[in-house]
């Protein structure tokens, strides 16, 4: 019995949502095409009558899960209301929640090197993730002219992804809070 387009619309966000999870939890390369259909009750050779092949699921997901970072960031800054700058951004992304999220997070930290090797549509899904957040950053430096804030923005925002990653390498966990502490502090200045 073949499926209605909304099951299979939906059976395709399932596969991509999950793969985003396996993704940042493995990496890319680790993480096999059956490490995200079984677990959705799915085969491998289904896998193929949503994607032509695992980059476009890569791509697919990478924006997904950036697109729920961007979201996610959004809606702490909306939290915190009256604070201004990126201060709030910072926080939330350059904390501890966020190095022990290994299955969720930004999939900058969790796959930054294996997206620098990936496919053209892969990055550009990576690229368009890093410049959304850039943005989100550079708006709320309203001291700064556009292009100000856009240059401090992509330099805030690199320091965050290094530090977040680096927290993750660092197997001493007041080590790797530390890092993570002196890095929102240095950013605090921006």
């Amino acid at each position: 019995m073949r499926k209605s387009k909304a099951e299979t619309a939906e059976t395709r966000r399932r596969i991509v949502e999950v793969a985003a999870r396996e993704f940042r939890l493995k990496g890319i390369q680790a993480t096999g095409l059956n490490d995200v259909m079984t677990p959705l009750g799915l085969t491998q050779g289904g896998f193929y009558r949503h994607f032509a092949s695992k980059d476009q699921l890569v791509a697919e997901a990478c924006t997904q899960a950036m697109d729920e970072v961007v979201g996610e960031l959004e809606a702490a800054l909306a939290k915190k209301g009256a604070k201004r700058g990126i201060a709030p951004l910072v926080e939330a992304y350059v904390s501890v929640a966020h190095r022990d999220t290994t299955t969720g997070g930004c999939p900058l930290t969790a796959m930054g090197s294996e997206l620098a090797h990936a496919d053209t549509q892969t990055r550009k899904a990576a690229a368009q993730g890093f410049d959304d957040l850039r943005d989100a950053l550079a708006k709320r430096m309203t001291d700064k002219t556009p292009r100000e804030a856009r240059s401090a923005a992509a330099f805030a925002l690199a320091a965050m992804i290094g530090a977040v990653t680096m927290s993750r390498v660092i197997e001493d966990a007041d080590a790797s809070t530390t890092l993570l502490e002196d890095v929102r502090r240095h950013l605090g200045s921006i």
